[in-house]
């Protein structure tokens, strides 16, 4: 009988067969073809649900990219735990309404509790309020709304009531290596992205210090917000909080932290060194789906001042009880939202605060080993590697966007492109929990020879 207990076993069946068989870390051109198999019109008549997951298996999982395994190195991604994954299917089944506690008590305790352990781990302010959302992108968008009204409402401006019409210009000054991610929150927030004042970097892609000086000496004309940066998306370096928040808040400005993985740098003793000051400002934003290693999509907005939050966020109506408790929809944009925390709560109770550092440590190390053995082989490694990225040239630009485009065909490992400074370069991130030395040795060995390969 194909009833719904049937239908979860087979897809939990589907499921582990996916993670227990040895694949490509890119998919083949015929299983990309097979794909349309899945598309087609809308059905008149439906099928049996476990001929449905069947189908998925089947054409789906040949077709993906291999992002959860050990040698995927590829946008800073990192695969699931094997908890997260088990408190997803448990959560999915619970499948509860994390908007209130009175939705859900077990989903609010489990996503408070999650909220304050991480911020715990990133050494941030205790009495900061976090909220879990879909990605570092909306939590970024949450943080400057929050700064946005909060600067606003110094200078006697109230956004949630009257708009941004008429109200002061508010000035955004960011380091000219800002994230993408963080300059649509700017346009989102309604700030916009021509108001930006850049501050030029240094060849990490860090802030230089200096000439933040500078333009606060030069003053700051109205309102500000500063955004930082907590891992260059290329480098992996982190911009000065130490030697800019002080100057920044002293001058009046909000600073908001765009953290996404290198945040996760404060939870590792011996990369803390990298975000010192960092919990000087008064907002962040952080992934738990990349570093920590949980399940898509999972992320936190953390404001110092819990009322600022509140105050941009909270949403009344006459059929919303309201006990004073934390209710997540009163913190972030979604009402209705999925019980998010909760996969984040198994991964921090099963490694704990010496597994998270260990996890960050050993990935670190990972992409040191990476660059080493590279440079043995003649390629130019860009930067000095401080965290989990690594740069690497291949001699011209076209030999190394030729190098990408083999090593992505092999399928041994996958890895991205950028430019970096003017220059082309081969983009790795060692991100996954179960990425070893082996997997790094293996994938060196294929980058080399597709080299060779080409260089022949």
């Amino acid at each position: 009988m194909d009833d719904g207990i049937n239908q979860l076993r087979r897809g939990y069946e589907h499921a582990v067969d996916y993670l227990t068989t040895e694949r490509s870390v890119s998919p083949s051109s015929s299983s990309l073809d097979a794909l349309s198999a899945l598309s087609g019109e809308f059905p008149d008549v439906g099928s049996e649900g476990s001929e449905t997951l069947d189908l998925l298996a089947s054409i789906g999982s040949p077709a993906t990219v291999r992002s959860n395994g050990p040698r995927y190195f590829g946008f800073v991604t990192g695969g699931a735990q094997p908890v997260a994954m088990g408190a997803a299917a448990l959560a999915s089944a619970w499948d509860q309404n994390g908007a209130l506690p009175a939705m859900s008590p077990a989903a609010s305790t489990l996503d408070e509790t999650a909220a304050r352990w991480m911020i715990d781990a990133l050494v941030l302010p205790p009495t900061s309020t976090g909220v879990f959302c879909g990605g570092a992108s909306e939590a970024n968008l949450i943080g400057l709304i929050a700064a946005r009204d909060a600067v606003l409402h110094r200078a006697g401006w109230d956004v949630p009531g009257h708009g941004l019409a008429g109200a002061p210009v508010i000035t955004v000054i960011t380091s000219a290596e800002a994230h993408v991610s963080a300059t649509k929150a700017v346009a989102l927030a309604g700030l916009g992205r021509d108001r930006i004042v850049t501050v030029p970097t240094d060849h990490q892609g860090a802030m230089d210090p200096a000439a933040f000086a500078a333009v606060a000496q030069e003053g700051f004309s109205g309102p500000t917000i500063v955004i930082l940066q907590a891992g260059n998306v290329n480098t992996g370096d982190s911009d000065p909080f130490a030697d800019v928040i002080p100057l920044a808040t002293e001058h009046g400005a909000w600073v908001h932290i765009d953290g996404a993985f290198g945040l996760w740098a404060a939870a590792a003793p011996e990369r803390a060194g990298l975000v010192a000051g960092a919990e000087l400002a008064d907002s962040w934003a952080v992934d738990a789906h990349k570093w920590l290693n949980v399940n898509y999509d999972s992320a936190l907005a953390i404001v110092a001042d819990g009322a600022a939050l509140a105050r941009s966020m909270r949403a009344d109506a006459a059929y919303l009880p309201d006990t004073g408790e934390r209710a997540p929809m009163h913190l972030g944009l979604q009402m209705s939202q999925r019980a998010r925390g909760i996969e984040t709560w198994a991964a921090l109770r099963t490694l704990g605060r010496t597994g998270v550092a260990e996890m960050i440590e050993r990935c670190c190390a990972l992409a040191a080993r990476f660059a080493e053995q590279l440079t043995v082989a003649g390629a130019e490694v860009l930067h000095d590697v401080v965290l989990n990225q690594a740069l690497v040239s291949f001699g011209t630009d076209e030999m190394t966007s030729a190098v990408i485009d083999a090593v992505q065909a092999d399928g041994t490992c996958w890895v991205g492109g950028t430019t970096w400074q003017g220059r082309r370069a081969m983009r790795i991130s060692v991100s996954g929990w179960e990425t070893a030395e082996s997997d790094v040795d293996l994938s060196a060995e294929a980058i080399v020879r597709c080299w060779g390969r080409l260089r022949s």
